[in-house]
């Protein structure tokens, strides 16, 4: 097959006294964006699919950042492995659909996996020119605060390209394209003096994060002799937490393999590199060859990185800098574009050898906002700063740094950059009030989510319809139907309550004595927060040694606002509670895990850890519920929020409605030409991209089949085999009609079937 662009059979060029140039190739769009991680991956995406033309430019052969196969980081955001009480807090929009689909796909959590679905979902759009192996050189500036182009350089192809846009995000970690330009950075612990952050660590502990190597190993059956390399640790009692390595744990779960944190982390990232490699084979020396670890015989060492995971350098200004406080306090901001959750999560700055603890992670009690004017440079106006150079002080970055939160915050540069170009603006002119509103919505259109805000859309048609369903969950009942689970440590149901007096419940316990079973219902002390940290009575029981025995529950409380509550019952290894093999959107069991206790002068709170066990347990306690439990209705799907906060705020149908349907009827015909639904993909469990496996691939709440009619039962759209969140469905025409049903044909789990919103533009 002939060659587009082929050279001749032999070429022969004269000597050149002068040097010769790289082809060169210039490539004009209406944003460049320098660093393909997860954050400059999601901006890419967004920006696209917006309408913009993109230049994604990846200095990896590969995308995905610490994420991708040559880190194999799992990524990992607000949801915290679902050891904290942030719940329903996985991230929203264009990152929730990259790990939906890799748990469809990738259950497993295989790194190379990851790196296909990455790839395609860039490929897949046709206004990306992705650009892989291709490293930013330079900048060139048409005046002192506006970037003209970026020269960049591929090594596969011998092709230097000169990019040329209006606009520019720097998503490449270090900033090469922000620092070259000139703009204003840190890199380093700020003092607490200055932004009076009491958790600001000392000189002594800490300047910079540094960076880690991960290895694999792999059982191969047979004996396996390892022979170390030259530069390999000799003396493994160098680090001091060494009688910590064993031969079960290997890849990102040795995250604390740790080191430069004291160094140049832009400059001297391979010296780090070298001496990280020095320990990793060290350490796999100590296990295979120490005598210490025989079942490590038949071990290989499958993988090792080929270079570090970086956790930080340096830190652009914005118009605004995230702080401790906007963490731990949860502050609000009238910009917010997405939330973070990770613990403020400092580390040592000696890393592996420090005699300290491998990090200090201390949490909020619920997910924080992330203002927009922290995305954009404060000095040149045409530039973005996403991913981890984004405007944060060192304590704040110690939270905002993981992948999720910063791919989340990314989202809204794809997004405003697009905004930008189609109204003729610049990055800060999307913060002023008349304009930031507008990024918000079309966020929240996508899936996003902003805390404490909700999609305030007056296009959406549904909002103008009158919204009734086939029917509506009204809980009466958890069946009695599950496993029977020992109290050894204290149990809870949460419960999405309406204001007013709680409902009387039961449960059903078992008892191994006589004994006295302690019961309280408490609520967080902020709204949309899930810690439970209000008691707000407690209830004491005489049992008798018996089985089945109902216990009633009267708490004669009541809620002053629709709200979450926790009933909780405290530890007792002599009795074993009912549970429930039903599961229903919005209800979650929960366990008492531990409480954070801080010193006193960081300025963080004490609070217990309530987290849910991992299906396949975490089932829910088997209850009664007089009156019943309401809130599911069917005019959730328009309340602007898709995904339970204080409320479920999801219609969930009655079980046993054998043809559940959502009706959505107008005065006068519409003309409709887009439909997007948004369905439960189980936002509080944690997605981990890669080692941690999961035990299914589609979540069991999501609906699988459904069917969207018009008034006259034509069938517009049928979509047999969906796993997830959001659903846009395009018509080719217009369709003209007083009604739309969605009727759910089947769920992928047991779950009664369930949506969160249903969108309808002209």
């Amino acid at each position: 097959m002939k060659q587009d662009n082929q050279i001749p059979r032999m070429l022969s060029e004269p000597f050149s006294a002068e040097a010769r140039p790289p082809k060169t190739v210039r490539i004009d769009s209406d944003l460049v964006i320098v660093g393909g991680g997860l954050a400059g991956t999601c901006a890419a995406i967004t920006a696209a699919r917006a309408g913009i033309k993109v230049a994604l430019v990846q200095d990896r052969p590969v995308l995905g950042g610490n994420a991708s196969s040559e880190v194999r980081l799992w990524a990992l955001g607000a949801t915290s492995h679902m050891n904290n009480n942030n719940r329903w807090a996985r991230e929203g929009g264009v990152i929730d659909e990259i790990l939906v689909e890799n748990m469809y796909r990738n259950k497993e959590g295989n790194a190379i996996i990851f790196d296909t679905i990455l790839l395609e979902k860039v490929v897949d759009e046709d206004n990306i020119r992705l650009l892989l192996n291709t490293a930013a050189l330079s900048v060139s500036k048409s005046d002192g605060e506006t970037i003209e182009s970026v020269t960049a350089f591929c090594s596969q192809n011998s092709t230097q390209y000169e990019l040329f846009a209006p606009l520019f995000c720097d998503a490449s970690g270090d900033g090469i394209v922000a620092f070259q330009a000139g703009a204003a950075f840190r890199m380093g612990a700020e003092s607490r003096d200055e932004f009076g952050e009491k958790f600001a660590p000392s000189e002594e502990y800490g300047y910079l994060l540094g960076h880690s190597i991960y290895f694999y190993s792999k059982d191969i059956g047979e004996p396996v002799e390892f022979v170390p390399p030259s530069y390999a640790l000799d003396d493994i009692t160098e680090i001091p937490r060494f009688r910590s390595f064993n031969s079960a744990i290997d890849g990102c779960r040795l995250w604390w393999i740790e080191y430069g944190g004291r160094l140049d982390t832009v400059h001297e990232t391979e010296t780090i590199k070298w001496q990280l490699w020095k320990v990793v084979y060290g350490v796999w020396n100590y296990i295979k060859n120490s005598g210490k670890f025989p079942d490590a015989e038949t071990l290989t060492l499958e993988w090792v990185g080929h270079i570090p995971g970086k956790r930080e350098s340096r830190r652009f200004e914005g118009d605004y800098m995230m702080t401790q406080q906007d963490i731990i306090e949860q502050r609000q901001h009238y910009d917010a574009i997405s939330f973070g959750g990770w613990s403020i999560d400092l580390h040592p700055a000696d890393g592996v050898f420090s005699e300290l603890p491998g990090c200090d992670q201390w949490h909020a009690k619920g997910v924080y906002q992330v203002p927009y004017r922290t995305q954009y440079s404060q000095n040149i106006r045409n530039l973005f700063i996403t991913g981890r150079i984004m405007s944060a002080s060192h304590v704040a970055f110690g939270s905002t740094r993981v992948m999720l939160t910063l791919a989340s915050a990314a989202q809204s540069v794809g997004m405003a950059a697009a905004h930008c170009v189609q109204r003729d603006l610049l990055p800060r002119d999307i913060a002023q009030p008349d304009q930031i509103g507008l990024l918000q919505r079309d966020l929240q259109r996508v899936g996003a989510y902003i805390p404490q805000f909700t999609l305030d859309d007056e296009a959406n048609l549904v909002r103008q319809a009158r919204v009734s369903a086939s029917s509506k969950l009204c809980l009466e009942s958890l069946p009695d139907d599950g496993p029977l689970h020992t109290l050894e440590r204290p149990y809870a149901q949460m419960l999405p309550l309406q204001r007013g007096r709680a409902p009387r419940m039961t449960i059903t316990v078992d008892a191994a004595e006589a004994t006295e079973l302690t019961l309280e219902l408490r609520m967080s002390s902020k709204v949309d927060n899930h810690s439970p940290d209000v008691i707000l009575k407690s209830l004491r029981f005489d049992l008798p040694a018996g089985d089945d025995q109902i216990v009633d529950l009267d708490f004669d409380q009541l809620i002053d606002d629709g709200r979450y509550v926790f009933v909780c019952i405290m530890e007792n290894p002599a009795v074993r509670l009912h549970l429930s093999q039903t599961r229903v959107t919005g209800l979650l069991a929960l366990q008492y895990w531990r409480t954070q206790s801080p010193p006193q002068d960081i300025g963080v709170e004490s609070f217990e850890f309530w987290t849910p066990p991992r299906r396949p347990e975490g089932h829910n306690l088997a209850m009664t519920f007089m009156p019943p439990i309401n809130g599911f209705d069917p005019q959730n799907i328009c309340n602007g929020i898709a995904r339970p906060t204080s409320q479920a705020n999801a219609w969930v149908a009655d079980p046993q409605d054998e043809a559940p349907r959502l009706d959505i009827k107008w005065v006068v015909a519409q003309s409709i030409s887009r439909v997007t639904l948004m369905f439960d993909t189980d936002f509080d469990h944690a997605m981990e991209t890669t080692l941690r496996g999961h035990p299914e691939a589609v979540m069991p709440f999501a609906v699988k089949h459904y069917r969207i009619k018009d008034g006259e039962g034509k069938i517009l759209k049928e979509i047999r085999d969906n796993h997830q969140t959001v659903n846009t469905i395009e018509f080719k025409q217009p369709v003209e009609t007083d009604q739309l049903q969605l009727e759910v044909l089947k769920s992928h789990g047991d779950a009664p079937a369930a949506v969160f919103a249903m969108h309808c533009y002209k």
